[in-house]
């Protein structure tokens, strides 16, 4: 009920759970005080030979419904349901998951404490740890980075020692802590179809991939005018900015020629979310560690 800030709603919802308890209670009574005195056939018939009685309902069955309705009336006066009543004991599913979080972080907060003052190499060198950092990464990372941290199209390989934003122990970590954005602008406005091919054969004439030479030539003009600002003069990129090395053979979104003009042309966003306050630092220590290890053979 949080949700609807009119009050014409809780008023709403108390109306329709009354009408509807109240109903069921009508349909009881009258079916307890207008019992039928004579069972008679009420002259419907199907299937030749299927007829239809007017027997009362059983007794037990009555009971056993007059018991649902008290129970509905004892849960919605504990519990929340009636509007925006609490009930009596306060009770909410917010709450509960504190609570329970709350005895979690008692019962295994002190293990993942015992490594938050070691250094990360050190961590990811601990077997224990890393058994744990590995079930955090297939809990929260693997959907993005795939279970064996390869990764996929968009999402980068956390294996080898290639890294947008750097690969030093404290900067993966501060990356799992606050998450990445990534952009890309689109450049397609800007150079125009023919100068996007040109870029693009320059791009891949960086990484030694198979090219048009004239058009590298053009190209090479362009992306000092366009792209040195976050790639720098020879491509490497600026780990800063999170401007990838365009040099090596790592590629983001893939290395064809028309997968490059796509990207020059409409740009590109990527994000990382930010694992720091889900989590808690002790907990992103132990999987930096573990993501750590990964890429430095641990």
């Amino acid at each position: 009920m949080a949700d609807f800030v009119s009050g014409f709603w809780n008023v709403y919802v108390m109306g329709l759970v009354a009408l509807s308890l109240l109903f069921c209670v009508f349909i009881l009574i009258t079916n307890m005080t207008k019992r039928p005195q004579k069972v008679e056939l009420h002259g419907h018939v199907w299937d030749e030979t299927l007829q239809e009685y007017n027997n009362p309902l059983p007794k037990w069955w009555l009971y056993l419904f007059w018991i649902t309705i008290i129970f509905a009336v004892v849960y919605l006066a504990i519990y929340p349901g009636f509007g925006n009543k609490q009930g009596m004991y306060n009770w909410s599913s917010i709450g509960q998951y504190e609570t329970e979080m709350a005895k979690a972080e008692e019962r295994y907060g002190p293990i993942f404490n015992q490594y938050l003052e070691q250094d990360l190499m050190a961590v990811a060198a601990n077997p224990e740890a890393n058994a744990m950092g590995q079930r955090m990464f297939l809990t929260y990372c693997a959907q993005c980075h795939g279970s064996a941290a390869t990764g996929a199209r968009g999402f980068p390989n956390l294996t080898d020692a290639e890294w947008n934003w750097g690969g030093e122990p404290d900067t993966i970590k501060t990356t799992i802590m606050g998450g990445r954005m990534g952009v890309m602008p689109p450049f397609g406005p800007a150079l125009g179809g023919e100068g996007v091919k040109d870029v693009a054969n320059y791009v891949r004439s960086l990484s030694g991939l198979a090219h048009d030479s004239l058009r590298a030539q053009r190209g090479k003009e362009l992306f000092d005018q366009q792209c040195v600002a976050c790639h720098q003069a020879d491509g490497t990129g600026n780990p800063m900015l999170g401007a990838p090395n365009l040099t090596n053979d790592s590629w983001l979104y893939g290395s064809s020629e028309a997968t490059i003009i796509e990207t020059i042309t409409n740009g590109r966003q990527n994000q990382m979310p930010a694992f720091g306050e889900f989590l808690g630092e002790a907990k992103v220590h132990i999987l930096s560690a573990y993501v750590l290890s990964l890429s430095k053979g641990q």
